[in-house]
């Protein structure tokens, strides 16, 4: 009997039931992908709302929507406390940490990487699909906790205590928030566990550690990071959950309790957070500026290993958020100077990115363009920090604005540039449709203005006093605000252009071959030796490994 004989048929589903049942990576790649482009309209949004009341001192809100009351002052349509304003700040940041960033960066690892090193699909296949569906819960959690009593968390994303055990009882918004990020971690503590087993187990015969691509390097580290620290965040907002519902009185110093832990815990989390954030990014950069470069990437191994160093030392620096607390002087210096340390293996692959470009034949396509705006963008925010890690300068700059703009420097400047970086570089070989490269251009630059001018302007008004998670400011930081909401207003634009160019591509027919950006002699991975978009299977034959020496220029082969 015939092995057609005695096997089962397996049933085929088509359209949306094809993407609810799927465990291919490549769909569900492209479901992270539109998961985390939706969230971040909803999470853009929010910055518009936020950036639309502080565009003017008395509120730009409170000027059109409230009345004017004969002898008292007018109500603020954030409320009279600002109690809307707290809410929208907390979940913006929320949304784009927990439901835009980290699962945009998955988008991209989940499609790209079981390509890069030969594999046919995750280890894990149905575990990669739970870890995807996972987050959706989470989304609808962080956006329904609006329209809930009391509505949304307004305590910060940090949510620190004693502020995010207010209205324990009454307000469930808190306990949406600390449900959605433990969901989220879930997902993100699954899917690295599948990483680190695809990367390790699943290369294709002769690709050794020494050949692995930068990205497929970066994700695996992006891995180990998720997989040690989101425990610990977990951890931390259950503490939050047990003194709100429970009475536990954890955190409550009053019942010998110490709001302190929390901050300890929630930090040693949330700084290497930083770097899971935009470790993947530094890969996809590595392979966008070789690919526009005409050039292997220059110091590959220094590169790895600066990529890694900046994995461990995350785990080592978590209290420089926290020198106001009272710490001893031996513990500032050590968290300060540890700070210092993560400068040197950036500014190691901040060298081996211009040394690549350098002397290369460049290409200045949409993907450079975002790479390179990164860069100078990314370099300033490290300055920003560098500042920051000095304690007597961070007594003085803590919750101010200069903080707010460093970090936006570092994520919107980095994981947002590198997201549609990846987005054009990628997308031809997702869908087989190329985007629109003058419009991408122009978005490109108007993108890397609009951040410029927003987070630029928040170094200065932090400079000069201005705090965080205000409602309302003085006079004197009007310009100041001026800029930072022309700014936004720009980016948004820019994000627009991604998004509408993104649908209009999908009303056309596939119209780009295997390789259209014409790299795939000097990659060092095997996306580009397969068809665009990818079959399920993504080879009928493993290609041969297309780079020995990754160090070897191309002009020299």
């Amino acid at each position: 009997m015939s092995d057609a004989a005695v096997m089962p048929e397996i049933k085929r589903y088509t359209g949306i039931l094809d993407y609810l049942s799927t465990v291919d990576h490549k769909k569900i790649g492209l479901m992270y992908f539109w998961f985390a482009l939706i969230m971040g309209i909803v999470g853009g949004a929010m910055a518009g709302a936020i950036r639309f009341q502080l565009a003017l001192p008395g509120a730009v809100l409170e000027k059109i929507y409230a009345a004017e009351m004969e002898g008292e002052a007018r109500l603020n349509i954030f409320s009279e406390n600002g109690h809307l304003f707290n809410q929208m700040t907390t979940m913006h940041a929320s949304i784009m940490i927990f439901a835009v960033i980290i699962p945009g960066f998955a988008a991209f690892s989940n499609y790209v990487v079981p390509m890069m090193i030969g594999a046919r699909d995750m280890a894990f296949p149905k575990l990669n699909a739970f870890a995807f569906w996972l987050l959706v819960p989470a989304g609808v959690l962080m956006v329904a906790s609006f329209f809930v009593e009391g509505g949304a968390a307004a305590s910060g994303w940090t949510a620190y205590p004693p502020l995010s055990l207010q209205g324990a009882g009454s307000n469930p918004g808190q306990d949406m928030w600390v449900l959605a990020v433990h969901l989220a971690g879930m997902s993100s503590i699954l899917g690295a566990i599948n990483f680190l087993v695809t990367i390790t187990n699943m290369r294709a015969p002769g690709m050794t550690w020494g050949k692995l691509p930068l990205f497929a390097w970066a994700v695996y580290f992006t891995s180990a990071l998720q997989l040690v620290a989101t425990p610990v965040l977990g951890a931390a907002v259950t503490m939050i959950l047990l003194d709100r519902n429970f009475d536990t009185g954890l955190l409550i110093a009053s019942r010998g309790g110490d709001p302190v832990l929390y901050q300890h815990i929630f930090w040693f989390y949330s700084h290497p957070a930083v770097y899971i954030m935009i470790l993947p990014g530094f890969g996809a950069a590595s392979h966008i500026l070789a690919s526009f470069s005409e050039k292997r990437i220059f110091g590959y191994t220094a590169m790895v290993v600066a990529i890694g160093s900046i994995g461990l030392l995350g785990f080592m620096v978590w209290a420089h958020h926290m020198f106001t607390i009272g710490m001893p002087t031996w513990m500032q210096a050590y968290f300060m100077l540890a700070s210092f340390g993560i400068g040197v293996p950036t500014g190691i692959k901040v060298f081996s990115w211009l040394a690549t470009i350098w002397g290369g034949n460049i290409r200045l396509t949409t993907p450079m363009l975002y790479v390179l705006g990164f860069i100078l963008i990314f370099v300033f925010g490290g300055f920003g920090g560098l500042i920051l890690a000095m304690v007597p300068i961070d007594i003085q700059l803590h919750d101010t604005y200069f903080v707010v703009g460093h970090f936006h420097y570092t994520l919107s400047g980095g994981s947002v540039m590198l997201l549609f970086g990846s987005t054009y570089f990628w997308w031809p070989k997702m869908t087989g449709r190329m985007l629109n490269e003058k419009v991408g251009r122009i978005g490109a630059w108007i993108m890397f203005s609009g951040i410029g001018l927003a987070f630029g302007a928040m170094h200065v008004s932090g400079a000069y006093g201005m705090a965080r998670r205000i409602v309302a400011y003085r006079e004197e930081f009007e310009m100041l605000n001026h800029i930072t909401t022309t700014g936004y207003v720009l980016t948004a634009v820019a994000a627009l252009i991604v998004f509408f160019s993104i649908v209009a591509s999908l009303f056309r027919k596939p119209d780009c071959d295997d390789d259209p950006w014409k790299v795939n002699d000097i990659q060092q991975s095997f996306e580009w030796a397969t068809t665009s978009p990818p079959p399920p299977y993504n080879y009928e034959e493993v290609p041969p490994i297309p780079v020995t020496d990754p160090r070897k220029r191309i002009d020299q082969q």
